[in-house]
């Protein structure tokens, strides 16, 4: 099993109370959710039907600004598991280090896959993976690089689960059009703190698109996420609300750390990462305050946080993060 966060179970296992006492920043999900309002009765109760999985996918073709065929998938992780299947197995590289789902999935499926630390590394790969911006780290790459890369690979994959706060990183905007053989992934839970929706996109050309969506079924959405996302794509207005929001409190979270002594390294406007003396020790000492937070096997220094969604959330990570 992959390390993620999320994994609050392993803190109350360890540290004690119920998940009413926990504050859990061991994500990147927003903390302040689109509200869901009232979901009609046949969401739950009837098949989801190809008119409102269509109109779902051409609402995030607007919200996205592209061009390119939307297919609907159960979260960006179930597009994940797709990728081995689009061609047979062979040589793969991922520009790490990353989410660690990416390489073990295609390892899984028979694939020898090599982590490679810069872009012209990646070439010459029947797949490359880019998660843009990356994550944990936040570094991110201009969308005509990333497309000058693909001209280099059998098939790129771009991971673009973190780019709803800054749209203009996409490589769907790239000066040239997106190359035919360039799959991105997007996840819907994650800006829209809705993770329990289980809902992504795959947006590709024609015939890559063609691919997923016969891998993915008739039904590949729940008619909630249909009903929900629909409506959540179109709303313009909350969305930027919302990157206007986490722009803020990036910047108080950022504030905290500073206090605390930790270096940035980087992040988006869902999550940060620092560089500390010791961050098993770092993350021990805040977990005694109920907080929970995500570290990382290939560094003995790096945590990170995502933003608290509550004033009370706020103050006791302040106390937590006293020196």
């Amino acid at each position: 099993m992959q390390d993620h966060g999320g994994n609050i179970g392993r803190a109350i296992a360890e540290f004690g109370g119920d998940l009413s006492d926990w504050v859990d920043l061991s994500t990147g999900i927003n903390g302040a959710p689109y509200p869901v309002g009232q979901v009609p009765e046949a969401a739950w109760s009837r098949l989801p039907d190809r008119e409102g999985l269509r109109a779902l996918e051409r609402a995030a073709q607007s919200a996205y600004g592209t061009t390119l065929d939307a297919v609907a998938v159960a979260g960006a992780q179930a597009a994940i598991q797709l990728v081995p299947r689009l061609m047979p197995a062979g040589q793969a590289a991922v520009l790490a280090p990353t989410y660690n789902e990416h390489a073990a999935t295609l390892r899984s499926a028979g694939w020898q896959v090599r982590e490679a630390a810069t872009l012209d590394a990646l070439e010459g790969s029947g797949i490359a993976v880019v998660v843009n911006p990356n994550n944990p780290d936040g570094k991110s790459y201009a969308p005509d690089a990333l497309a000058a890369l693909a001209e280099k690979v059998g098939i790129l994959i771009v991971d673009e689960s973190f780019i709803d706060p800054a749209p203009h990183l996409s490589v769907t905007t790239c000066s040239h059009g997106v190359p035919e053989n360039v799959i991105v992934l997007r996840s819907f839970g994650k800006f829209y703190g809705l993770a329990g929706l289980r809902l992504g996109f795959v947006l590709a050309a024609p015939a890559l698109a063609g691919q997923v969506r016969d891998m993915v079924g008739p039904w590949p959405v729940s008619g909630m996420a249909i009903d929900v996302a629909a409506r959540a794509l179109g709303d313009a207005q909350w969305a930027q609300q919302t990157r206007e929001n986490l722009l803020r409190d990036t910047a108080r979270l950022d504030d905290l750390a500073r206090g605390a002594g930790w270096d940035l390294v980087g992040g988006t406007t869902l999550f940060r990462t620092y560089a500390t003396p010791d961050a098993v020790k770092v993350q021990r000492h805040i977990a005694t305050h109920r907080i929970w937070t995500r570290i990382f096997p290939y560094s003995h220094k790096w945590i990170r946080l995502g933003l608290p969604a509550q004033e009370n959330d706020w103050s006791r990570l302040s106390i937590a993060l006293r020196p």
